[in-house]
C-alpha cells in the first residue's frame, strides 16, 4: 500500500524522533494513504514555517503490516470513545506501547469537539455523536523505528495550493 507524509523535507529514512509530542497518537512519524490530506499537511506545515517548500512524500509498505505478529498494532476503525479517550491522553503527552497506529485525523472541526469535551461541555457519547458527522481522514502513525523502517521510500512531490 501507498502511504504519504507532508513536510518540507524530502525523507528517505523517517525518523520517529523528528517527531512532535502531544499530537493525535503521540509522537511519531504520521503518514496518510491520502495524498491530498498528507498535501494539506505539507503546505500547513509550510505556512507555518513562513519558509521551504511544501513536499509530499511517498513510501511503501507492505499490505500485511495490520497483520505483522512483530509489532504491537492498534486501530481505531472509526473516531469512537476509545479514540477519542486515546487522542486526549496522547495530547497530554501520555505514552503507549503501540509501534504502529492506525486511526482518523482530529481535524480542527474536531478539535473544537474535543476541547469541549476536555471542558466537559460535552459527554463523551455527546462528543462521540458529533465527531461521527463530520469527514475524516485516515493517519498511520510509526511509533518504533523498527517500524517505521517498514516504509519504503518511492519519491518525494514538491505541492503547492
Amino acid at each position: 500500500m501507498k502511504v504519504y507524509h507532508g513536510s518540507l523535507h524530502q525523507i528517505h529514512n523517517p525518523d520517529i524522533e523528528k517527531g512532535r509530542l502531544s499530537t493525535d497518537f503521540g509522537k511519531g512519524f504520521y503518514t496518510t494513504t491520502n495524498f491530498e490530506q498528507a498535501k494539506r499537511w505539507a503546505i500547513k506545515k509550510q505556512k507555518s514555517a513562513k519558509a521551504g517548500s511544501a513536499i509530499v512524500n511517498t513510501y511503501e509498505v507492505d499490505d500485511n503490516l495490520f497483520n505483522n505478529l512483530k509489532y504491537n498494532i492498534k486501530k481505531f476503525c472509526s473516531p469512537d470513545e476509545e479514540w477519542l479517550r486515546f487522542v486526549v491522553n496522547c495530547r497530554k503527552s501520555a505514552s503507549h506501547k503501540y509501534d504502529v497506529i492506525f486511526g482518523a485525523v482530529a481535524n480542527d472541526k474536531i478539535y473544537t469537539t474535543i476541547t469541549l469535551y476536555e471542558a466537559q461541555v460535552l459527554t463523551a457519547e455527546e462528543t462521540v455523536a458529533r465527531l461521527k458527522v463530520d469527514e475524516y481522514f485516515n493517519q498511520i502513525s510509526f511509533h518504533s523505528q523498527d517500524a517505521a523502517n517498514e516504509l519504503k521510500y518511492l519519491e518525494s512531490e514538491e505541492v503547492t495550493e
